[in-house]
């Protein structure tokens, strides 16, 4: 397989000189550990005394992760990818809120999307976070097993509207509906869920997708059994494979609570799970469609090897390549440019209120083995081919 992702040229097309040198300084910042944690709490101090910091966050990390504050903002950058056959997925990065109201804006801004996706080849999919329909508690209390009170059952019931409001309109549309993870502890209420809403509404295709994160050992079982139950039943599979996004927090709670964490023990089993999870949809495409949300350049490759061993097209509707805005711009824009189906994850929403999201970027970036590196190394090369 041709090594495509060393051409930094294609893949910083779209970076003016300016931006180029803002994403080698915030890499170059996000390499420094301690630096991330001093800059995370000073973050959160100055959004909680209501400092106006806005503008700062807004012209630094936050412009190079996201799209914008709404819809409209993310135009151009969606437009400026799309000239260059990259897709997006817009992301209201907002979650994580306990009253109701925001809940409900959240489902009125995803209805709103749906609408807006319809009308633009450039954003396939649409997406929601669990926790942005519901409360993080009620899932986690709904995983552990606890009985709900007549108050919380009426809450969860609307939970579930929300789910099947959106998946109902998603169907009716004919537009994709990615459906994120969460922490193990209270993902098992959200897979049955989503798993009730792909028997209703991927009878003849998959337009609701369920993320797998494949640091968990179980997903492998989980998947299998999900395919199981869908030739069953008689429904198609949606499912966007990733590694995950809270590792520190897994492994921290299974110790501090005394059970076995659930994720793999280290790096070389999570990669080994997330191929076996890309060799098994691939080996059941008529029944699975798959979204590729990965940043590793090994498993990005060893997808491309399965669809050319299997004679699949390179841009079969059924099989997609993704990635988070800001990161891995050499995966995404040198797939796109070989004819791949690859599409950005654009986030966006109020500067406040994407503030999680964004120091979940930094810390993840942090976290994993080589990530921030492999940024560096690639900026640095084509700062050099430019001769900044």
């Amino acid at each position: 397989m041709k090594r495509i992702f060393e051409d930094t040229s294609t893949a910083f097309a779209l970076k003016t000189d300016s931006e180029l040198e803002r994403a080698y300084f915030l890499f170059k910042m996000i390499a420094n550990e301690p630096l991330v944690r001093i800059g995370t709490s000073m973050t959160n101090f100055a959004l909680k005394a209501h400092l106006p910091v806005d503008r700062l966050i807004r012209a630094t990390v936050f412009d190079h992760f996201c799209g914008g504050v709404n819809e409209a903002d993310c135009m151009p950058a969606v437009d400026k990818m799309w000239n260059k056959g990259v897709c997006s997925v817009l992301d209201y990065s907002v979650e994580g809120k306990e009253d109701e109201d925001p809940l409900d804006y959240c489902l009125a801004k995803t209805l709103e999307i749906l609408d807006f996706v319809k009308q633009k080849d450039a954003i396939p999919f649409a997406v929601f976070k669990p926790t942005g329909y519901g409360r993080l508690a009620l899932y986690k209390k709904i995983g552990a097993g606890k009985s709900l009170s007549e108050k919380e059952q009426a809450e969860w019931q609307r939970v579930i509207n929300r789910f099947e409001t959106t998946c109902k309109k998603a169907h009716d549309l004919d537009v994709s509906l990615l459906i994120d993870a969460e922490e193990s502890w209270m993902q098992n209420p959200v897979d049955q869920l989503v798993e009730e809403m792909m028997g209703k509404y991927n009878k003849e295709k998959a337009i609701v997708f369920n993320t797998l994160q494949m640091y968990r050992w179980d997903r492998m079982d989980y998947l299998e059994g999900l395919h199981s139950r869908a030739k069953a039943e008689g429904f198609k599979i949606g499912i966007k494979a990733v590694r995950g996004a809270y590792l520190e927090k897994e492994n921290l709670r299974a110790e501090e609570k005394g059970y076995k964490s659930p994720i793999c023990p280290n790096k070389e089993a999570t990669d080994e799970n997330f191929n076996a999870c890309v060799e098994y949809v691939l080996e059941h495409l008529d029944d699975i469609s798959f979204f590729a949300g990965t940043h590793n350049e090994e498993s990005s490759y060893y997808l491309m090897e399965l669809i050319a061993k299997k004679g699949i097209a390179i841009n079969d509707e059924r099989i997609w390549f993704g990635q988070l805005y800001g990161m891995s711009d050499h995966i995404s824009f040198n797939l796109a440019a070989q004819g791949y189906n690859v599409a950005k994850y654009l986030p966006f929403g109020p500067v406040r209120d994407v503030m999680p999201y964004l120091i979940r970027r930094a810390e993840e970036n942090t976290s994993v083995a080589g990530q921030t590196s492999r940024e560096l190394s690639l900026l640095k090369k084509e700062r050099k081919r430019r001769k900044i």
